[in-house]
């Protein structure tokens, strides 16, 4: 069975992005219903899959990275208010059976993601 995994790397500092808040909402059509929160780890990572299982169906989904209060934590100068608070990532799950990792690359200023491994 799939899984969801992701993975904060803080691009400003060359480190994990430990301590950063996490949601995990289910989007179909104008409704967005929450599914998990976590908050990363040492690594940068949630210590668990955010979904998988039964709960792990095709679909559209979003995570949205609080990147904004964790940087404002670690003592960035992030404008008033922040360039960059709430990151949305809005993807799709097409097939159940594969792992799906989306990790975020996030500076005060800048962010990248992609599908990993």
């Amino acid at each position: 069975m799939g899984r969801l995994t992701t993975h904060v790397l803080d691009t400003a500092n060359g480190r994990p992005a430990a301590g950063l808040a996490i949601d995990l909402y289910r989007i179909e059509g104008e409704r967005r219903t929450f599914l998990n929160s976590t908050v990363t780890n040492s690594d940068g990572r949630s210590d668990t899959p955010m979904l998988e299982g039964s709960d792990f169906v095709s679909g559209t989904y979003e995570l949205v990275f609080y990147a904004g209060d964790y940087f404002k934590k670690a003592g960035a100068k992030t404008g008033d208010p922040s360039f960059l608070d709430h990151v949305p990532v809005r993807f799709g799950i097409s097939d159940a059976d594969q792992h799906y990792h989306v990790p975020l690359l996030v500076s005060p200023y800048a962010y990248s993601t992609y599908r990993g491994s």
